[in-house]
């Protein structure tokens, strides 16, 4: 079955994450994705497990694969005047051009968003940066680590009050962003098919992180105050808290409305006289005296190992989850029966799982399992079918391969 974007053209001139990411959801989707990148290839492709200090040898760069799965790899040295020509033959046949590259250097080229809009009045022209393309940090470069995570302030909220900032895991911004990056595609591509007409769809990683981070940010942006960080040791809920177990994992408690769930967990951890105590009665009374009850439980929890605790709850009607480890998480037999994984047949480097795409359809199956190109891959037929003579391709074919 054809996907809901076959036909669909795409050029991508990007790097790293969040836009390779939102044009891999694109090609799931069926569009024809042309991934432009340099003939010696961009940083992604060398992150390899090992370079991201994981202990395996495996050959290639599995983020850069899950990014960029099912797409068609054009190698072009935009110094060449004859590359800058073949890039504009690829966009004269797109209908969406994505990108990540700075305002100006894009006007370098001629493709600022005034050029484009004006030689190609329905192309789709989707930014993403890590400021406003309009703002006056347009020129700023910007990564999920500090627009997104740092400036949002999802940096310094997700502490502990005496702790440092959290360190970030790496493309977890970029990856919000993509899904942004997508929307706001799929809805120029629905105003274009009542119109016949393109326009610009931006997306920075600042605003994102806002959004991410909205239940705070709504707040904060009203009150002008810091929010409340949650302290382990005094939470204003101790049932909506970390603790630790006797194997020094950690178990996370989410009953938000204690008062429904404070006797039946006190009864699921042996302790049902706790529910009979005055001093932690109802919410209130146990805010009051939270780190008494908190001392109590960090008592209580230690005295079994996460796997103990985690299959005593299981039969009881309380919210808790065990914090997993990635390797633990990516195991889960859950996620593997609800589809999160799919594997992907490399034509070097064998088979392999991947993420699979995170939203699916109920009649068009959305595998994700196309393999990612190899550099240059597609060179040559993609720069035929742009219309570009021999002589063009054979000189930017062996630019590529040199």
């Amino acid at each position: 079955m054809t996907g809901p974007l076959e036909g669909i053209r795409v050029v991508e001139l990007a790097n790293y994450i969040a836009v390779p990411a939102a044009a891999a959801l694109l090609a799931d989707l069926g569009a024809d994705v042309v991934k432009v990148e340099v003939p010696w290839g961009e940083v992604y492709h060398h992150a390899t497990p090992r370079r991201n200090g994981y202990e395996t040898d495996f050959p290639t760069s599995l983020p850069y694969e899950m990014d960029n799965r099912g797409k068609r790899s054009v190698a072009l040295d935009l110094a060449l005047p004859e590359a800058q020509t073949a890039l504009g033959a690829l966009i004269a046949r797109a209908d969406i051009v994505m990108t990540n590259v700075l305002p100006g250097r894009l006007a370098k080229f001629g493709l600022d968003a005034e050029s484009l809009a004006s030689e190609r009045p329905e192309l789709i022209l989707a930014r993403m940066g890590g400021f406003s393309a309009e703002g006056p940090q347009a020129n700023d470069p910007g990564f999920d680590q500090t627009a997104f995570f740092a400036l949002s302030g999802l940096m310094d909220q997700a502490r502990d009050p005496n702790g440092p900032p959290a360190f970030p895991r790496p493309g977890a911004g970029d990856h919000s962003s993509a899904l942004a990056l997508v929307s706001g595609v799929l809805a120029a591509l629905r105003v274009r098919d009542q119109t016949g007409k393109g326009q610009i769809v931006d997306v920075n990683l600042q605003h994102v992180g806002l959004y991410v981070n909205g239940n705070d940010s709504a707040q904060s942006v009203v009150t002008g105050e810091v929010p409340p960080r949650h302290d382990r040791g005094g939470p204003r809920n101790p049932l909506w808290n970390f603790y630790r177990c006797a194997d020094d994992r950690w178990i996370f408690l989410c009953m938000l409305d204690s008062n429904v769930y404070w006797p039946r967990f006190a009864e699921a951890i042996g302790r049902a006289e706790l529910a009979e105590e005055e001093r932690f009665s109802d919410a209130i009374a146990r805010y009051k005296n939270t780190r008494d009850l908190v001392a109590i439980l960090d008592s209580v929890f230690a005295e079994r190992t996460l796997a103990e605790w985690s299959e005593r709850f299981e039969t009881q009607r309380v919210i808790a989850a065990p914090v997993r480890t990635v390797a633990e998480a990516t195991a889960d037999p859950v996620a593997r029966a609800n589809g999160c994984f799919v594997e992907v047949d490399h034509p070097e480097h064998g088979k392999f799982e991947t993420v699979a795409p995170p939203f699916q359809l109920s009649v068009t199956r959305l595998s994700g399992s196309a393999p990612a190109p190899v550099l240059s891959q597609h060179t040559e037929e993609v720069l035929r079918e742009a219309g570009l003579d021999e002589d063009q391709v054979a000189l930017l074919v062996a630019v590529a391969q040199a």
